[in-house]
């Protein structure tokens, strides 16, 4: 009789510790989704004793994978900020989008932002379609949400700025629902070159998400991507 199951080698089965972490094609083993989940609990809990947390829209979160987020980037709160507004089983599949030549330039930051925050890596002085193909094969498979800050960079005088090209690559033609999001209150807490964050009230908006499947992969359906996302992103500030 045929078995029910079909099992598949990891897709980073094979790699080296420093090449798996790295690598977009980690995925995460039993003692990353527990520090993962022990580190987003304690995250949480100090996002709502320290900046009196809180989100609004919450209809508009996403109740499975896969998923975008997107948002205005204005410190490094925002990544803890988005996922905590996700119930557990959906933040431990959840991964930031983070700059490769910033948080996997060695392998200590590599393993900090793995293991502290699940991050996977995107390179920002490379990326275009082969560079994104491993990220849009996962959310194809449909087993993780992404955090993306399309800006590419922390504001600096909490504006936001102009959104690059990176997520119509990732998103144009594509069955994944991406949310918009407006982080008020991220970049009072913790503006460039502060180490501690400060007491200030963080608020999470979400908007309606939006979809992208009948967009062509194409440079014209990359910019009409951009133009939609920060259309949405910007409608959310208060």
């Amino acid at each position: 009789m045929p078995s029910k199951w079909s099992f598949q080698p990891a897709a980073d089965h094979g790699l080296s510790e420093t090449e798996r972490a790295k690598s977009s094609k980690r995925e995460a083993g039993l003692g990353t989704l527990i520090v993962s989940a022990l580190s987003m609990t304690a995250t949480r809990t100090g996002l709502a004793l320290w900046h009196r947390y809180s989100v609004v829209g919450r209809e508009h979160l996403p109740t499975q994978t896969p998923f975008v987020m997107v948002a205005n980037h204005a410190s490094h709160l925002d990544h803890a900020a988005l996922r905590s507004a996700l119930p557990l089983r959906l933040r431990v599949r959840t991964h930031p989008l983070a700059a490769g030549d910033v948080f996997f330039s060695s392998t200590l930051r590599a393993a900090v932002a793995t293991r502290t925050i699940n991050a996977l890596p995107m390179w920002r002085k490379k990326v275009g379609p082969h560079a994104l193909a491993d990220l849009r094969d996962r959310l194809q498979v449909g087993d993780v949400g992404f955090v993306l800050f399309p800006e590419g960079a922390r504001t600096r005088d909490g504006n936001l700025m102009k959104f690059k090209a990176g997520i119509g690559m990732l998103v144009a033609g594509l069955e994944v629902p991406v949310i918009p999001a407006w982080l008020d209150g991220c970049f009072r807490a913790m503006p460039p070159h502060t180490v501690v964050p400060r007491p200030r009230k963080i608020t999470a908006r979400f908007g309606a998400p939006l979809r992208f499947k009948e967009t062509p992969n194409t440079r014209q359906g990359w910019e009409h991507v951009i133009a939609q996302v920060e259309a949405a992103v910007r409608e959310l500030r208060p």
